[in-house]
């Protein structure tokens, strides 16, 4: 089976991240085992997810590990002029949702699995499958946690997130956060009295905005990214009732995104202490005054160096001289910090496509990618 013809197959399983992917990790599954390819398939705690991990080659030995996410983001709200969930092609280019971001590369890599069934591998090959990274690189930490326990990590870990086919070394590490404010309420006809827990999330916002520009002044800097600082972000604030009630809860959903060279958790103390400083102000009209930071998820940035052995040899796979780092976030943090294993994040499409309506893979990228694990393949046959 040819990799567009595994893409169709792949974006007609509506694999959006709130329903479950069983279906699609099941399809896998079938096909790698009409090779003779077994699978490991990994339940989510409840059940209605799974990650898959397989094997091609000896089990005893350290291979190259593809990886890739199965889940999509949603489609509601969006113009689509084409059908989101069947692949339309036109023009040379494959529309549909996750073609890009990232059932393309996904289909790519099953298509070299499938291939190295039928070859004598020196280094084993490894295909890595998860769910849930578009909701925060959830689902892949019990494939993560099996990685680390075992007696061969991966040598080497590839993940396809779209790159024009440029080879990324680094992308920026990951804390969501909310902050819940607590006021007074009370008659808006007497709110001197109370404490509007609003105006309390407005001062913190503030602080929020001040840390920005610190980071943006004194913070650590990396040039290779398209903003070179951490950056501070509010995405969503929910408090109030009624217009005559002062309201006594506000709630802050705020995210960091963080480059190397700054301390995530240094970053995380100075917003605390801002936060202690608005809520011993406030406590000379409430006492009751506060807010609460919680962290609701995270995950760790990639920063792999340019000179690793890794980097030179994913860029000898499809000739490329140079090297790049992404805006966006990628569960290669996870497999480099907590399994050890060098990754690079290299594979087909642009995201700039990703997460619009009409999303799209070209074909001349899908042949790019499959042509990258072709020459893949020759080095594992080898052996590395």
């Amino acid at each position: 089976m040819k990799s567009i013809e595994l893409l169709e197959k792949l974006i007609a399983f509506p694999t959006v991240s709130s329903d479950s992917n069983l279906a699609l990790i099941q399809f896998v599954a079938e096909i790698l085992q009409s090779q003779g390819i077994e699978s490991a398939i990994i339940p989510s705690p409840d059940g209605r997810k799974a990650n898959l991990f397989a094997t091609m080659g000896s089990a005893n030995a350290p291979g190259v590990m593809l990886s890739g996410h199965t889940d999509v983001v949603p489609v509601e709200g969006q113009a689509w002029t084409v059908p989101a969930f069947s692949m339309t092609q036109r023009d040379g280019l494959l529309f549909g949702r996750g073609t890009a971001d990232m059932k393309g590369f996904v289909a790519c890599a099953i298509t070299a699995c499938l291939k190295a069934s039928a070859l004598d591998l020196k280094t084993p090959l490894h295909l890595a499958l998860s769910y849930d990274e578009e909701v925060g690189c959830i689902g892949v930490h019990s494939l993560v946690e099996m990685l680390r326990k075992a007696p061969h990590p991966p040598l080497l870990c590839l993940v396809g997130e779209p790159t024009d086919m440029q080879v990324a070394t680094g992308h920026k590490g990951k804390i969501a956060a909310r902050a819940t404010c607590r006021g007074r309420e009370g008659h808006s006809a007497l709110a001197p009295l109370a404490l509007n827990a609003i105006h309390l999330g407005c001062d913190f916002i503030g602080a929020l905005r001040q840390e920005q520009d610190y980071l943006a002044t004194e913070g650590a800097n990396d040039p290779s990214y398209d903003i070179p600082y951490s950056t501070v972000h509010v995405g969503k604030m929910n408090a109030g009732v009624a217009l005559n009630i002062v309201p006594n809860l506000c709630e802050i959903d705020f995210e960091i995104r963080y480059v190397a060279g700054d301390d995530p958790a240094q970053i995380m103390r100075r917003i605390q202490q801002s936060a202690e400083r608005i809520v011993s102000r406030a406590a000379t009209i409430a006492p009751e005054a506060a807010i609460v930071i919680e962290v609701t998820n995270s995950y760790p940035g990639l920063d792999t160096p340019v000179d690793a052995q890794a980097v030179a040899f994913v860029k000898s796979l499809i000739g490329a001289n140079n090297t790049i780092k992404v805006a966006f976030g990628t569960e290669g943090g996870l497999f480099s910090r907590d399994v050890g294993t060098p990754t690079v994040v290299c594979g087909p499409g642009s995201m700039s496509q990703g997460h619009k309506p009409d999303e799209f893979i070209s074909v001349e990228q899908m042949r790019r990618c499959d042509d990258m694990l072709d020459n893949l393949l020759h080095r594992l046959v080898a052996g590395l």
